[in-house]
C-alpha cells in the first residue's frame, strides 16, 4: 500500500494547540522547590532552628546568627545534593523517552511520544507499544493485548476501521492508524488520576537504610531528654540545659546517610547513562553489583545479529546451495517460498536477508502483484508461521517458515525424507547456522482453518543463516567469569546451533543442553538441581524462561536477563536486573526491562557490574565512615557530662554544626567520587538478603570510632593534668578529632589496601575538601575573632603537635589491620 501523506508540519502545531500534548498526568513537581520542602522537615533543621531561637533567647546574638549561618549552609548542601540527584534523573527521564514513527510532511520519521498530536498517521508493529488512541487505516493481522486496559491478558485482533489505544501493546502484525485522542482525552488518560497514587516499593537496601536512621533518631531522642534532664538537674536553666541536649541529638542523628543513599543512586545511574547503559529505576544502581548470574540470549547478544543467509538445502534437488548459488530453479524456490512466508516489510533481520536474497535471485519480482489475504502469526512450540497472498487473477501462494521441527510436523515426509532433512539440519546446526524450515500449501477456498498447523503443507526446503559471534564477546565471557558471575544461554534456536556459537564464543560451560520442552515437563525440584548445572537451554518459549529465571532466585541467585522480543517480556520483568536492547530490542522488552544497554554491546553489563559494584563498595565507604566519626563527636559529648568530669560541656552546638558541616561533603562528595579499587572484579558476588554492613564491618566502624574517642578524651585528660584551662582543653580535644576525621577520611578510601597505595587514586573532590577543612581549622584556631567565637585558645606548638599526632595515630592502626587482611588473603593478579 502506498504511504499516507500524514501531516505538515504547519498541521501538527495547530493541532496541538488545540488538543494538547500526548501527556498523561503527573503530580512531579519542581525539583529545587521539592528540596527545599524536604530540608525544611528534615530533624537537622529543626535541631539547628531550636538552637538558634535558644541561643537568641539567652542573649548569645553571634551563636544565634552562627545558627542561621548554619541552616543556610546546611539547606544549601541539601539542596545542591538533592539538585545534582534531580538533574541527574531528568537526565535519565529524557533519555528514556519513548519514540514513535509517524508520517508527517509525506515522510515516515520517529518523534518523541509526546510530540505526537491528533491527526497524526501512527506506525506500529510488533513488540511495540501504541503511543495515542489510533483508528486503523490499514493492518496487517494486527493483534493487540489490551491488559492494561481491561486486565485480559489475551491477544484482540484488529482490522482496519478498530481503534488501538494507548498503552496497549502490539502482539503481532503491523498497523497503520490515524490518531484519534492524546495525553489525558486518551483511555489510559482517563484512567490516569490512579495511577499518580502508584508508589514505588522501597529496596531493601533503603530499608535497612531508614531503619538504621531512625533507630538512631529515636536513640538521639532518648539521650537528648536523659542529657537534658542532668543538665537541669544540676543548673536548674532550663534553656541552658536544652542547648546543651540539642548538642547531643544533633551529634547522635545521622541525617548524612539517607543524603548519601540518595546521591549515590542518582550520580551512579547517570554515569551509567552516560557510558550508554540506562537505567529505568535508581534502586536497580546497587543491585548490579550483586548480580550473580546472567541469562543472555544468543541472537544479537552474543552474535552480531547481521545475519546472512548462507546457504540451503532444496528438496525438489536434493542438494545443498552455498552463499551466492542461488540461479539453480529449486533453489529459487526454496527462497520465493521463505519471501512469502515473511513479513511485507521486513524487520526481522532474517526475513531482510530472505527479502534480499529474493531481490538478487528472482527473474521476475512478484511481489508488487500480490497482497496479503491471511495471516496465521508466529505461533506454536516450535514456533512457525504463515501467509496467504493473492492477485487480481485469483492466483494464490501460500507459504510457512519456522522451525525444522515444526515445519516437519505439518509435512507428509516419508521416516527416510525425514531422516534426510534432519541430518542437513544437523550438518548446517554443526556450523552455528541458524536454520528455518519452508513449507507451502495447496490449500483451496476461504475457509481457512483455525490453526496454521491444519493446512496440507509440502516441504520445500532449508534456509541457514550465519550470525557470527561478536568479536569481543569471549572477553566479556571471562570478565563475567573472573567476577564469579555464572553465564547461562537462553535462546530459541535450536539446541546444535547455540552448542556450535557457545563454542566458538569461548564459553565455558557448554557441554550439556537442555531444551524449553524438557524444561516443561521437569518438576520444580528437578528444574531447580539442573539450573545449577546446565549453562545453555535452546528452543525456549517464554513460559520456560520465566521458569528459569525464577529458579534461579529460588536458589537464591541474583538474576540479570537479557532480552529483545515480546516473548522475553515476563523473564525480563521476573529477573532482579531485566536487560534490553536499545537498538532491537522492542518497546515490551524495553518496558519490562530495569535497563537498556543503547548499543545492544553486552560488554556494557561488565561495565555496569562493575559501576554497581563500585557505587555499593563506595556507599559503604561513606556510611562506615558516618557511623566511625560520629561516634567520638556523640562520646565526647556525653562522657564528661556523665561522668562529671571538670569541663563537662566540652562542645556546644556550634562546634558540633562545625563538624557536621564537614562531615556531610565528605561522605557524600568525597565518598561518590571514590574510583573503583583493582579488586572489585575479582571478588565474588554478594549474596542476597546479606545486611548492608554486616557485624564484622560494622564491629570495624565502632573500634575505629572507640578508638578515635579514647585518644580525643586523652588530650583531654592530658589537658587538664597540665593545668589548662577550658578553651585550651576545648581546642585540643578539637584539633584531636578534626586530625582523627582528616585520617578518617583518608584511610577509609580502601579496607585493603594501604594508605600509600590509595593516594594514587585520582579524586579532585577529595583533595577539595580536606584542604578546604584544614583551611577553615586553622583559621579558627589563629584568626582571634573566629577563635573567640568558637571559644578557642591557641595553645603551645608542641602540645599541638601532640594533640594532630594523637588524632592520626587514633586512626592509622587501621593500616596494620589491613596489612595483616593483605596477608591473609592475597590479591589475585590482575587481568
Amino acid at each position: 500500500m502506498s504511504l499516507p501523506k500524514g501531516l505538515t508540519d504547519e498541521q501538527a502545531a495547530a493541532s496541538r494547540a488545540a488538543n494538547g500534548k500526548n501527556e498523561l498526568p503527573s503530580r512531579e513537581e519542581n525539583g529545587v522547590i521539592a528540596a527545599v520542602k524536604e530540608t525544611l522537615t528534615e530533624p537537622m533543621f529543626i535541631l539547628l532552628l531550636a538552637a538558634g531561637i535558644i541561643y537568641f533567647m539567652l542573649g548569645e546574638t553571634s551563636e544565634g546568627l552562627f545558627m542561621i549561618a548554619a541552616i543556610i549552609m546546611v539547606s544549601a548542601i541539601s539542596v545542591y545534593q538533592s539538585s545534582r540527584s534531580e538533574n541527574a534523573l531528568r537526565a535519565l527521564k529524557a533519555l528514556n523517552q519513548p519514540t514513535a514513527r509517524v508520517v508527517r510532511n509525506g515522510k515516515e520519521q520517529a518523534l518523541a511520544t509526546e510530540e505526537i498530536v491528533v491527526g497524526d498517521v501512527l506506525i506500529v508493529e510488533e513488540g511495540e507499544q501504541v503511543p495515542a488512541d489510533a483508528k486503523i487505516i490499514h493492518a496487517n493481522d494486527c493483534s493487540v493485548n489490551e491488559s492494561v486496559l481491561t486486565g485480559e491478558a489475551f491477544a484482540v485482533r484488529k482490522d482496519t476501521g478498530d481503534t488501538i489505544f494507548q498503552g496497549t501493546s502490539v502482539i503481532s502484525g503491523m498497523a497503520w492508524s490515524e490518531v484519534v485522542a492524546v495525553g489525558v482525552k486518551t483511555e489510559l488518560g482517563k484512567i490516569g488520576k490512579s495511577m499518580e497514587d502508584i508508589r514505588t516499593e522501597k529496596s531493601p537496601l533503603q530499608k535497612q537504610i531508614s531503619s538504621f536512621v531512625t533507630k538512631m533518631a529515636v536513640a538521639g531522642a532518648i539521650v537528648f531528654f536523659i542529657v537534658w534532664g542532668i543538665n537541669y538537674y544540676h543548673s536548674r536553666d532550663v534553656l541552658d540545659s536544652l542547648l546543651k541536649g540539642l548538642t547531643l541529638a544533633m551529634s547522635i542523628l545521622p541525617e548524612e546517610i539517607p543524603v548519601a543513599f540518595t546521591t549515590f543512586m542518582a550520580i551512579g545511574a547517570w554515569r551509567l547513562m552516560q557510558l550508554g547503559i540506562i537505567v529505568k529505576q535508581t534502586q536497580t544502581v546497587e543491585t548490579l553489583g550483586s548480580a550473580s548470574i546472567i541469562c543472555t540470549d544468543k541472537t544479537g547478544t552474543i552474535t552480531e545479529n547481521r545475519m546472512q543467509l548462507a546457504a540451503l538445502y532444496a528438496s525438489e534437488d536434493g542438494r545443498v546451495h552455498e552463499q551466492g548459488g542461488w540461479d539453480a530453479p529449486a533453489a529459487r524456490k526454496v527462497i520465493e517460498m521463505a519471501m512469502w512466508s515473511s513479513e511485507t516489510q521486513p524487520f526481522d533481520p532474517m526475513e531482510i536477508a530472505i527479502h534480499a536474497a529474493y531481490g538478487s535471485s528472482a527473474r521476475d519480482d512478484l511481489r508488487p502483484r500480490f497482497k496479503m489475504v491471511h495471516e496465521y502469526p508466529l505461533g506454536g512450540r516450535p514456533p512457525m508461521m504463515t501467509h496467504v497472498f493473492a492477485d487480481t487473477q485469483g492466483r494464490r501462494v501460500i507459504a510457512a517458515k519456522g522451525a525444522p521441527e515444526a515445519i516437519i510436523a505439518c509435512c507428509q515426509l516419508s521416516p527416510q525424507e525425514t531422516a534426510t532433512v534432519q541430518s542437513q539440519m544437523e550438518a548446517f546446526a554443526q556450523k552455528g547456522y541458524r536454520v528455518l524450515g519452508v513449507a507451502q500449501s495447496d490449500f483451496t477456498g476461504d475457509d481457512y482453518p483455525a490453526v496454521q498447523q491444519k493446512l496440507p503443507f509440502t516441504f520445500i526446503g532449508l534456509v541457514a543463516f550465519y550470525d557470527p559471534p561478536k568479536k569481543n564477546i569471549g572477553e566479556v565471557f571471562n570478565s563475567f567469569h573472573d567476577a564469579g558471575i555464572r553465564t547461562m544461554i537462553l535462546t530459541g534456536d535450536n539446541t546444535a546451533t547455540t552448542v556450535s556459537i557457545a563454542r566458538q564464543s569461548g564459553f565455558r560451560g557448554g557441554d550439556e543442553a537442555l531444551t524449553g520442552e524438557q524444561v516443561e515437563r521437569m518438576g520444580n525440584t528437578e528444574l531447580n538441581d539442573a539450573v545449577t548445572k546446565v549453562n545453555i537451554f535452546a528452543r525456549m518459549f517464554p513460559a520456560a524462561k520465566l521458569r528459569i529465571v525464577n529458579a534461579l532466585k529460588d536458589d537464591g541467585e541474583i538474576v540479570a536477563m537479557t532480552g529483545d522480543g515480546v516473548n522475553d517480556g515476563p523473564a525480563l520483568k521476573a529477573a532482579h536486573i531485566g536487560i534490553a536492547m536499545g537498538h532491537k530490542g522492542t518497546d515490551i522488552a524495553k518496558k519490562a526491562a530495569s535497563l537498556v544497554l543503547t548499543d545492544d554491546d553486552l560488554s556494557k553489563m561488565v561495565t555496569a557490574v562493575a559501576m554497581g559494584r563500585r557505587i555499593y563498595s563506595n556507599l559503604k565507604k561513606a556510611i562506615q565512615y558516618i557511623v566511625s566519626i560520629h561516634i567520638p563527636i556523640i562520646l565526647t559529648v556525653t562522657i564528661p557530662l556523665l561522668l562529671g568530669w571538670v569541663y563537662p560541656n566540652i562542645f556546644t552546638p556550634v562546634h558540633v554544626i562545625f563538624l557536621e558541616l564537614i562531615m556531610g561533603p565528605t561522605c557524600s562528595i568525597v565518598y561518590e567520587n571514590e574510583p573503583m579499587e583493582r579488586n572489585t572484579m575479582l571478588l565474588p558476588p554478594r549474596k542476597a538478603g546479606v545486611s548492608f554492613l554486616n557485624w564484622r564491618e560494622l564491629s570495624t566502624s565502632i573500634l575505629q570510632g572507640l578508638l578515635i574517642t579514647a585518644g580525643t578524651l586523652a588530650i583531654y585528660q592530658y589537658a587538664i593534668h597540665n593545668g589548662y584551662n577550658e578553651n585550651i582543653t576545648r581546642t585540643l580535644v578539637f584539633v584531636t578529632l578534626m586530625s582523627a576525621n582528616v585520617a578518617l577520611t583518608l584511610v577509609n578510601r580502601s579496607f585493603y589496601f594501604s594508605v600509600f597505595y590509595t593516594f594514587r587514586y585520582r579524586n579532585n573532590m577529595l583533595r577539595a575538601v580536606l584542604l578546604l577543612s584544614t583551611a577553615l581549622v586553622i583559621a579558627i584556631l589563629v584568626v582571634p575573632p573566629f577563635a573567640a567565637f568558637f571559644k578557642f585558645e591557641t595553645p603551645g606548638l608542641a602540645h599541638l603537635l601532640i594533640a594532630i599526632a594523637t588524632g592520626f595515630v587514633s586512626v592509622l592502626w587501621m593500616e596494620g589491620w589491613k596489612w595483616a587482611k593483605r596477608n591473609r588473603q592475597p590479591l589475585a593478579p590482575a587481568v
